[in-house]
């Protein structure tokens, strides 16, 4: 079964906050002994402690924490205490890999880094996630690297202040690259029997996902501006409408096809002969002139029916939807992981793997 790929993988994660635990929640959902190594000094992982106003102020774990904590075993160490860290080293000794996001600083302080841990377990794969690479220890939250690396600049409506990215993109985008880094090196030890050092940093995760936003400056000389949800090369892409029942959709028109078979489906067909909208790059160009035109047809409409008339003729638009709404969706609720922790709390959080294998 998939949920056992990883059955008799020994992970001893000396991570906290998000990346880098949800590395080692991407093991323990297929199949891992995950150990989780928290900081009994100052009361484990910090984000327990990052709880909204409407919970349980009295709760060992925030909903925060659940969300990438699943299926791990919790140990509370202090590892610059010689016996706490003569046993997390007794852990290691057997395991397939370690995950740490400590300073590279402390790490070595604390005989935590790679070439500690590679000396006592030639065959460790030793992930470590650090903000700005092994040069520059300067700590960064993801807020920060949302802003160094060009998000927050580009995030949030023309002429107003940038807005962060909801959710804390940057952290997951390294586990991402993280996870990879990882699963080659289990590649290589399989086929060598030898260890490996995985590294990657936040910054750098960050700017490998600009993608063509990146390439629009680095080939198109353009730097990417606050478009709302709006995309800078294609209309009507990123455009939100209200429907006749008021509610909010989005279309993501990305060919000339798509775009006359819009038309039709709104009973606009003049639009797909007017001199200002015939291709994409003059739909770009008079994108404001055509959300009017487009606004004014879909208000007829309610939203369901809409969605789904869109949808038989392969015309990509969604709803926008609150999360309540998303959980509603049967693909949503298939991926809710529960758990019930060791005080009883009920638990529940979205898996991490995305993906089958058969």
């Amino acid at each position: 079964m998939q949920d056992q790929f990883f059955k008799g993988l020994k992970v001893i994660e000396l991570a906290s906050v998000l990346a880098g635990p949800a590395v080692g929640m991407f093991f323990s959902e297929l199949g891992a002994e995950v150990i989780k190594i928290e900081n009994k000094s100052t009361g484990g992982d910090v984000t327990r402690k990052w709880k909204l106003p409407t919970e349980d102020k009295t709760a060992l774990h925030s909903a925060y924490y659940c969300s990438v904590n699943w299926q791990k075993r919790i140990l509370f160490k202090n590892l610059r205490d010689e016996s706490d860290r003569t046993e997390v080293l007794d852990l290691i000794r057997t395991a397939d890999i370690v995950v740490s996001n400590f300073k590279p600083s402390s790490a070595r302080k604390m005989g935590m880094d790679y070439e500690s841990l590679s000396a006592i377990n030639n065959q460790l794969i030793y992930a470590e996630l650090t903000s700005y690479g092994k040069q520059d220890a300067t700590p960064a939250f993801d807020i920060v690297m949302q802003a160094e690396a060009g998000f927050l600049y580009m995030c949030g409506e023309p002429n107003r202040n940038p807005v962060r990215m909801p959710v804390a993109l940057i952290d997951l985008l390294a586990a991402h690259q993280l996870k990879e880094g990882i699963l080659l090196a289990l590649l290589k030890k399989m086929r060598t029997g030898e260890g490996s050092f995985v590294t990657t940093s936040l910054l750098e995760s960050a700017v490998a996902s600009l993608a063509n936003q990146a390439t629009n400056w680095l080939m198109g000389n353009t730097i990417p501006q606050r478009m709302g949800s709006q995309h800078p090369n294609i209309a009507p892409y990123g455009d939100v409408f209200l429907t006749k029942d008021n509610l909010p959709i989005v279309l993501a028109v990305g060919t000339e096809k798509q775009f006359q078979l819009l038309c039709e489906v709104l009973k606009v067909d003049f639009l797909k002969n007017d001199n200002r909208f015939n291709i994409n790059t003059l739909r770009v160009k008079n994108r404001k002139e055509l959300a009017d035109e487009l606004a004014k047809a879909i208000v007829i409409f309610d939203r369901q029916p809409l969605l789904e008339l869109l949808k038989e003729e392969g015309v990509p638009a969604g709803s926008i939807r609150n999360m309540n709404e998303v959980f509603e969706m049967e693909q949503a609720k298939d991926m809710i992981l529960e758990e019930t922790l060791e005080d009883g709390t009920a638990t529940k959080r979205v898996k991490t793997v995305a993906f089958t294998i058969s």
